[in-house]
């Protein structure tokens, strides 16, 4: 596919409106009802979301993770404590997540600094995740360099096999992080490029409900 191409890929927003008047009062509320609504649509991964983070010095990266939890006190994720993401929140605990949902034409950006959950939480929902992925956990360098497949699944069988007949209990450099938030951005797409912006900021422990341009 040329430039020209891609140019010309153009696609008309116009499902939906979103106005300051018509929003909740809190943005986790607001996040709820649209996670709820892209669910019920049959959105596929409706809590599928990009994580940002960087290092210390600012550089950037950026993956898609699974949200697991969420309340008024943040929105909850799981991985290694040794892979990437996890090494630059120790340098650096500010980032980022967005949701985007297509078939609803609708994004959700919230900013926010991220904390370690306690170990109680990471076990609690580590016991729920299905037999196979607990072992994963477990045989999974997560972010480091590996010769190729083959060495992964020689990993995987020496713990099925260490585990056999076992509980399996959470690995010490496995659990979650929680990113309490400042800032959410609902954004909903609308003709011409007029997009809906309505942006929550956490001032004094309350939320400020304004538009943006878009």
């Amino acid at each position: 596919m040329s430039p020209k191409d891609l140019n010309a890929l153009r696609h008309e927003y116009s499902l939906k409106s979103l106005s300051e008047n018509d929003v909740k009062p809190t943005p986790i509320e607001q996040f709820d009802l649209w996670l709820s609504q892209a669910i019920e649509s049959g959105v596929p991964e409706p809590n599928a979301m990009t994580l940002a983070t960087s290092t210390f010095d600012g550089k950037p990266s950026a993956r898609v993770v699974l949200l697991k939890h969420y309340d008024d006190k943040g929105l909850s994720f799981f991985t290694n404590y040794e892979s990437r993401k996890a090494k630059n929140i120790l340098q650096n605990p500010y980032g980022a997540l967005v949701f985007y949902w297509p078939e609803l034409e609708r994004q959700v950006r919230i900013e926010g600094k991220i904390h370690k959950a306690t170990d109680a939480e990471s076990d609690r929902y580590f016991k729920t995740r299905p037999e196979a992925s607990k072992i994963g956990a477990w045989a999974s360098p997560q972010s480091s360099v590996i010769p190729n497949r083959k060495y992964l699944e020689r990993l995987m069988a020496d713990f099925e096999e260490e585990f056999k007949g076992k509980t399996v209990k959470r690995p010490p450099n496995w659990g979650g992080y929680t990113l309490v938030p400042t800032l959410f951005e609902f954004w909903q797409g609308r003709p011409n490029r007029l997009h809906d912006r309505i942006q929550y900021t956490l001032i004094n422990n309350q939320w400020k409900i304004e538009r943006l341009a878009p």
